[in-house]
Order: structure tokens, then C-alpha cells, then sequence
């Protein structure tokens, strides 16, 4: 409080108005897999290919170097990468399905695994947006714990079919018979099948071959990519696959014909490839394995992102203004503040609209006097332009023209 009694001139600083909301970073990869060298369940901040050499050679129970070099072959970005391969735990064997998963030390309470993916916001002020485990994702009990780390960190994760497997096996396994880790309606899990086919120049005593790659980690590339060149709001969809030669299973694709095989996959709520005359090998699939027990908006997997993103980004934006008297003033400025992000959004072409205001109903003088603040928030997110349907008649009155020209 200023003094009652001043023979001077003072200057107090007001500190209010609207501040700037930052976007949440959207593209950042997750992976986490086994690796010769480098720190054991830390988390490791990846944005260049000289950063690849902290985690030692390439070997066949080793995964992160290589799966690192297929997502850059996309498109380099930004990862944070979990080694689970502990020399001095696994002499003889590769890492184990529970090495991925991962655990909270009791004592120390120091996570290992993918569950090290929750330190990421404390260590570099942004979390990992799209999880990938190739390798290990097409074991149920990966898969899953990837679906449930996404949940907690607002994440989407690909995960991979087991090598193999037939269009029909891989459909099935959407259902109660299915015998493969497809069973999940998660809208944060996309589903991917088959295996693609890439070279890597380390086999074949460094002359290089052509080895089965997981589609789960191109998919993840593609996503990526698209995210850094046209927007998180952007489906990976349609988006051709680079450096990819061919597909472990050949997929039929066709795009005005519902029952090719690609379009079955899709309707299943699987992301499979397409591959046709003149297209390259493209990524094929908007949806999320909500779909098809989920029918509404949210099933495709970039409005999911969408609504993550803009949400993470008003939440982080608010720390500012927390413990502040609960005043006017506080309020048109958090109000304020997600407005005029929401209309940067709206500017960018990533939502239709949106807009954050005070329902009164939900802010009664009891609950304010608790300090607790209830803004409610609206947008609309596009969804990807999925099906085109032309309405074609044959006019013969077009004809006329030609009696009329004699």
C-alpha cells in the first residue's frame, strides 16, 4: 500500500489487460524404444540429425536410431525420445514389453518408460503430441498403455497391426473374436496397417536393403509434417509417404469404389495406404478407433488435436492470472485474452469461430467467494473433406444448340 503522506512524485505500476495466449506446440514426436547407448528412461529432447549419435549404432534389438531416421525421412521435427535398453538389465534380451510401458519408482518416484513422457512439460515446457512405440506398439499391452499416457497428456499415438496379418485379421481384430491389439475405441489411438516397406542404407554390410518399416512411425512422420507446413487443424490424411518403396501386403484402392480394400480399412476405423495409378503411397485415413462407435466430430483425429490444442493453450495461458484478486478486472482479461486468441485461430483458418464468455448461472457469489471461476468456452473445428458425392444427370436439352447452329 502506498504511503498515506508523500511531499514527491511516485509511479505505480498497473499490471492488467488481456496477455497473449501461446499456441501449444502440436507436432513434437514421442518414441520411445531401445537404443546401444545414450541415457536410460530419461527423456531426451531430439531436433536434428546430429543428435542421432548419442544413441550408439544401429543393431536388430535396437529401434529408436532407426525409427528416428524413418520419421526424419518425412520430414525432420522436433522428438522426445525414452531409451528403455539397460546394459545392465538386458545382456541377452531386448527389452521387454514392461521396459516400454514403464513404471512410477515408489521411493524415488523417478518414471521409466513411456510413462517418462509425463516429465516432458517440467524439463522443456511442452509435451509430446503424437506417441509412437514401433517395435512394441502391436503388443495389446503397449498399445494400450501408449492410448493411456495420450489420455493424460492430451496426445494422439499410432501403433501397428503385428506383421502378417490379412486385411480380413486386421478388420476383425476391431471386434470381441479379434486376436490382435485393434479392440479400442480410444479417439486419441489411430490404427495402423500394414507394415510399408523402406531401405536402410546400415543392412547388408552398409551396402543397404529394403526392410519392413512400421507404418505407425511414417504415419507419425507424415502427421508431422503436415502440422509444420499447413497447421495442426490439418489431417495427415492423403499426404504421400516419403522414401517409402513399397507395402508389406498390397492394398486395393480405388477411390470411387466402397468396397476396395482400402476404403473397408478405413471404414473399420483403421489408416492403411493408398496406392494407385500415378499417386505414390499415400497415408489413408482421418479417423481415430472411435470410429465406428463414435459418429460425432470428435472421431476424426485432427478435430481431436484441434480441440487439445486450443484447450492445453487457454489452460497454460490462465497460470498468469491465478491468485490474483478474484475482481472484474481478472475477469474481462482472462476473457479477453482467449477471445482474441480464438480469432487469431479463427484468422489462421484453424476453427470457424469461437468465443470464451462468463455464464452467470455457472459463477453464483458462493462459488466466486470459493475463488473459483468458471469461463465457458465455444469453436468450431473443420472437419477434413472426407467424401465428395456428384449428382450427374444426362440434360438432353443440351442438344438444341446444335439445330440452332444449321
Amino acid at each position: 500500500m502506498a504511503a498515506n503522506y508523500l511531499h514527491g512524485v511516485e509511479t505505480i505500476e498497473i499490471d492488467k489487460g488481456p496477455r497473449a495466449v501461446r499456441l501449444v506446440k502440436s507436432s513434437v514426436v514421442g518414441l520411445v524404444g531401445t537404443a546401444a547407448a545414450g541415457a536410460i528412461n530419461e527423456p531426451i529432447l531430439v531436433s536434428r540429425e546430429a543428435d542421432f549419435a548419442q544413441f550408439g549404432a544401429e543393431g536388430e534389438n535396437f529401434t529408436i536410431v532407426r525409427e528416428l531416421k524413418r520419421l526424419f525421412a518425412q520430414k525432420p521435427t522436433v522428438c522426445i525420445v525414452v531409451n528403455v535398453h539397460d546394459p545392465a538389465k538386458h545382456t541377452t534380451v531386448p527389452a521387454a514389453s514392461a521396459d516400454v510401458i514403464g513404471t512410477i519408482d515408489a521411493v524415488t518416484g523417478k518414471r521409466t518408460g513411456m510413462q517418462a513422457f509425463k516429465d516432458a512439460y517440467q524439463l522443456f515446457g511442452f509435451f509430446p503430441k503424437i506417441l509412437i512405440a514401433p517395435g512394441f506398439s502391436s503388443l495389446a499391452p503397449v498399445s494400450t498403455a501408449l492410448t493411456t499416457i495420450a489420455t493424460a497428456i492430451r496426445a494422439i499415438t499410432f501403433f501397428d497391426a503385428p506383421v502378417g496379418i490379412t486385411v480380413q485379421q486386421a478388420i476383425s481384430g476391431r471386434g470381441p473374436a479379434g486376436t490382435i491389439n485393434f479392440s479400442t475405441s480410444s479417439e486419441r489411438a489411430g490404427l495402423c496397417y500394414p507394415m510399408v516397406k523402406m531401405f536402410n542404407p546400415a543392412l547388408n554390410g552398409g551396402q543397404g536393403d529394403i526392410e519392413l518399416a512400421a507404418l505407425s512411425t511414417v504415419i507419425a512422420g507424415a502427421w508431422s509434417r503436415r502440422d509444420q507446413e499447413n497447421g495442426y487443424w490439418w489431417s495427415g490424411s492423403n499426404l504421400e509417404l516419403l522414401n517409402v518403396l513399397g507395402v508389406e501386403r498390397h492394398i486395393e484402392a480405388m477411390i470411387n469404389d466402397a468396397n476396395s480394400e482400402a476404403n473397408l480399412l478405413n471404414e473399420a476405423g483403421i489408416i492403411t495406404v493408398f496406392n494407385s495409378f500415378g499417386t505414390g503411397i499415400r497415408s489413408w485415413g482421418n479417423r481415430s478407433a472411435a470410429w465406428p462407435t463414435n459418429t460425432g466430430q470428435k472421431n476424426f483425429l485432427n478435430v481431436r488435436r484441434t480441440a487439445d490444442v486450443i484447450q492445453e493453450s487457454l489452460e497454460l495461458s490462465t497460470l498468469q492470472y491465478l491468485d490474483r484478486p478474484l475482481d472484474n478486472a481478472v475477469i474481462d482479461d482472462i476473457l479477453e485474452s482467449g477471445n482474441r486468441f480464438l480469432r487469431h485461430q479463427q484468422a489462421n483458418g484453424a476453427i470457424a469461430g469461437g468465443k470464451v464468455w462468463l455464464n452467470k448461472d455457472l459463477n453464483p457469489p458462493e462459488q466466486l467467494a470459493a475463488g473459483h471461476l468458471i469461463p465457458s468456452v465455444e469453436f468450431a473445428p473443420y472437419s477434413p473433406l472426407e467424401r465428395v458425392t456428384y449428382q450427374s444427370e444426362i440434360n438432353i436439352e443440351y442438344l438444341r444448340g446444335l439445330v440452332g447452329k444449321q
